[in-house]
């Protein structure tokens, strides 16, 4: 199956400051946060890219085409409202540490999967069709450009790290303990038999594994879809689950 790479916005002034931006018009990256992302960029320029499918929130999109750039054949981006940052309702605009004193705040710490927010959407509304989008474009880019094909997925931190959640079989009230920190890159890829998680919240380090030689996705293509007893012999290798 095709192989996603979850991409987060670099940070923004609204990160910078400490303000859930929601779904705030106007929230941009910072200075830091455009470098993060031409770093990120740059880092996926070895990988080639099938397709490219952003929140259609302005720092995503910034992210999104500050990685398009590098790719030599400059894959079009494409929005997805599925994607979108978590629907925080009244809560948006407001300051994280104001947040933290209200009642919710705990709820959202402790069992996000009960919290939903005033005037907006639950975290669990958030995950579902998060998921959903995500594995919607995993079977497109599957069907339209084979089972070796990447592809990327710019979005947000909680939203990614419910897609994770769902990826590891973890339950939502379990994923604060994932980390997503600005302009990450965190790996899925989806098979028949299950998601195989091959990387969360790197910031650092060859990719070009992603896109292997044609050798070695012919014996990829020879293993089957379960896991390697023993944990195999590495990306690439005879082994290494497709």
């Amino acid at each position: 199956m095709a192989t996603v790479i979850l991409v987060r916005h670099g940070r923004t002034t609204a990160n910078a400051t400490g303000v859930l931006a929601g779904r705030l018009a106007g929230v941009r990256l910072d200075e830091r946060g455009a470098e993060q992302a031409t770093a990120t960029g740059l880092r996926l320029a070895p990988v080639r890219l099938a397709e490219v499918v952003s929140s259609p929130l302005e720092r995503c999109k910034q992210t999104a085409r500050a990685i398009s750039k590098h790719q030599p054949h400059g894959p079009s981006i494409a929005t997805d409202r599925g994607l979108s940052e978590c629907d925080y309702g009244d809560w948006q605009g407001r300051a994280l540490r104001d947040l933290a004193k209200e009642p919710l705040w705990k709820v959202v710490q402790s069992q996000p999967s009960a919290a939903v927010f005033p005037g907006g959407e639950s975290m669990r509304t958030m995950q579902d069709r998060a998921v959903e989008a995500v594995r919607r474009h995993d079977r497109l880019v599957q069907q339209q450009h084979g089972g070796d094909a990447v592809w990327l997925a710019v979005s947000h931190g909680d939203v990614i790290k419910a897609i994770l959640a769902d990826a590891l079989g973890t339950h939502l009230d379990l994923f604060q303990r994932i980390q997503v920190d600005p302009a990450s890159v965190s790996i899925v890829r989806f098979t028949e038999a299950r998601p195989y998680v091959l990387g969360v919240n790197t910031t650092g380090g060859d990719l070009s594994w992603l896109t292997p030689a044609p050798s070695a996705r012919q014996r990829r293509r020879k293993v089957a879809q379960d896991a390697v007893v023993g944990g195999g012999a590495g990306p690439g290798a005879a082994g290494t689950p497709s």
